[in-house]
């Protein structure tokens, strides 16, 4: 495989050249650096690197050129190479243009004009592109490839645990991708044994893998360093990967625990365009590694995937019992468990959950839905979101809403980048009555909720995303709930009931701190909660301050 190409395109022959050079000096040993000067001499370009199967990682484009303008070609770049990063580099009086280009091109960043040092204005950007790129980009022929039936649940969790800890990997169905036969044929593996996971370093097929199987194959740590941490934070959404980054930057012995991947629900948004200090937008995928590269490279643990199956104090310690039986000790707990996507109740759907049906996971299973027609189940933000991703792929998405709109739960401008997708469409009223199909969705029942009239389509996936319920079933009953299961804290609890009679401290409770002293809550977990990134964000980063607040007065 060649190199792959970082593309720059230009009609002014001295910035293209100032570009050029500047990326050849920090980039030449790991991309090739092309140049273009028009936009029609860059969209050729894209189809000849793309005929030659060679990867293509970044195209920056100028704004203003004759014939095609820089918004313009970075559109028509993503036809060709859809995983590219897109730069627009701009004057300093084209920002207008720079807003325009991130909602009608999908821009991931901008650079103005000049960008001089580049190693502050330039290369640290590309930088993190860069790194965002790599971590979805997989050579053909390289890396993880998971062979298995797309209608398979152990196959969808095993692409989703993948997916969800940004490991690369090919997915190949066994039923239509020629090579697939080929590599089970070549290892003697069984069709009963699927899903297969191949490796790429000659080490033995793992047969029908659990994600833990997957995880201790891949060197990912699932065993406690420390007899004794100052912080233990269960679940890695953006409130326990806020905890972890900044308690361990801040002196604590941090470890972050999570039963499947780091992000939450977050994590699989295709993209959040409402998070301060992104304005082109950035996915959930991508925050996440931001984060959790940061937390582990300030000190703090990540173990996954390990569920925590329960809480016991000792004194001033804490015990969490995790799954495997084993127990972690800690002074301080942040239970940051987040949501869990609520159980359809239409028929057919339980016995058709990962093979067509799938709740979240949209990230995960769209590219598979190529041409087809999808259903999203749902009328908020995470909805929304799934919708968008999905119309990148599939021929039709429609939206099915019990509402008899989008405005009361949908953010506004989420709604209108619905408006202008051709092919998404909103039904409102409506929801589903159940789903049918010989071993995967095949058909999918709606009921007006106006007239009672169900009508059967067809429909070839369910993405779900009906509301949610607390994950707070592992905390011990001494830590007080509301009458919905979400955790009390600070003023919110000394207002409950049962507070005198489980509060014997003679201070108040700190402001995140539960009914148990030393035992925190944030996020969506949390009675009261924002349900917003930026908020969980803000609330792990509070709970650092208070667990040192708390660790002082014992």
């Amino acid at each position: 495989m060649n190199k792959p190409v970082l593309m720059i395109v230009d009609d002014d022959p001295q910035v293209l050249a100032a570009v050029r050079r500047d990326l050849r000096s920090h980039y030449r040993e790991n991309y090739t650096v092309m140049g273009a000067s028009s936009g029609g001499d860059a969209l050729e370009a894209m189809r000849e690197l793309k005929s030659r199967g060679d990867s293509l990682a970044m195209i920056i484009s100028d704004q203003r050129m004759p014939g095609m303008m820089g918004s313009e070609v970075l559109a028509k770049s993503r036809a060709i190479y859809p995983l590219a990063r897109r730069v627009l580099l701009t004057a300093y009086s084209d920002i207008d243009a720079a807003v325009k280009a991130i909602n009608e091109a999908h821009l991931d960043h901008y650079l103005s004009k000049p960008w001089d040092p580049p190693e502050e204005r330039l290369f640290p950007a590309v930088d993190d592109l860069l790194d965002g790129w790599q971590a979805e980009s997989l050579p053909e022929a390289k890396g993880l490839r998971l062979v298995g039936h797309q209608w398979s649940p152990q196959s969808h969790a095993i692409k989703d645990f993948l997916a969800s800890n940004l490991i690369p990997y090919r997915w190949l169905d066994v039923t239509r991708d020629e090579d697939a036969q080929a590599l089970l044929d070549a290892a003697g593996v069984d069709s009963s044994e699927l899903p297969a996971l191949f490796f790429d370093d000659g080490t033995p097929v793992l047969r029908n893998p659990d994600p833990r199987m997957v995880a201790e194959r891949l060197g990912r740590p699932l065993t406690a360093a420390f007899d004794l941490y100052d912080l233990a934070i269960v679940g890695a959404g953006p409130a326990g990967l806020a905890a972890a980054v900044y308690g361990a930057s801040e002196g604590l012995r941090t470890v972050l625990l999570d039963r499947h991947a780091p992000g939450g629900q977050a994590g699989s948004s295709s993209r959040i365009e409402n998070y301060l200090g992104f304005p082109a937008g950035v996915s959930g995928s991508e925050l996440t590694r931001r984060a959790i590269a940061q937390a582990q490279r300030l000190g703090a643990e990540f173990l996954a995937p390990l569920e925590t199956t329960g809480l016991t104090i000792d004194g001033g310690y804490k015990r969490l019992t995790l799954s495997d039986g084993r127990e972690l000790v800690t002074r301080t707990v942040l239970a940051s468990t987040g949501m869990l996507y609520r159980q359809h109740p239409a028929p057919g759907i339980a016995e058709l959950t990962g093979a067509g049906v799938y709740y979240g996971a949209a990230t995960t299973e769209a590219a598979a839905f190529r041409e087809r027609r999808v259903l999203v189940v749902g009328g908020g933000n995470s909805a929304g979101q799934a919708a968008m991703h999905l119309a990148r792929y599939a021929r039709e998405v429609e939206i099915i809403v019990r509402r008899d709109g989008l405005r009361e739960t949908m953010s506004q401008y989420l709604i209108e980048q619905i408006e202008k997708t051709a092919n998404i469409r909103v039904r409102i009223g409506s929801e589903v009555a159940r789903v049918e199909g010989d071993g995967h969705v095949e058909r999918v029942a709606l009921t007006c909720l106006a007239d009672g009239e169900t009508t059967l389509e067809d429909a070839d996936a369910l993405f779900i995303f009906i509301g949610t319920s607390p994950r707070s079933d592992w905390l011990p009953a001494e830590v007080l709930r509301d009458a919905k299961g979400f955790v009390l804290t600070g003023r919110d609890l000394m207002a409950a009931d049962d507070f005198a009679r489980t509060w014997k401290e003679q201070r108040e409770p700190l402001l995140l701190e539960t009914s148990v002293p030393g035992v925190f809550a944030a996020g969506d977990l949390r009675a009261g909660a924002m349900n917003r990134v930026a908020s969980a964000v803000g609330e792990g980063s509070m709970v650092v301050r208070l667990a040192h607040e708390y660790l002082a007065l014992t």
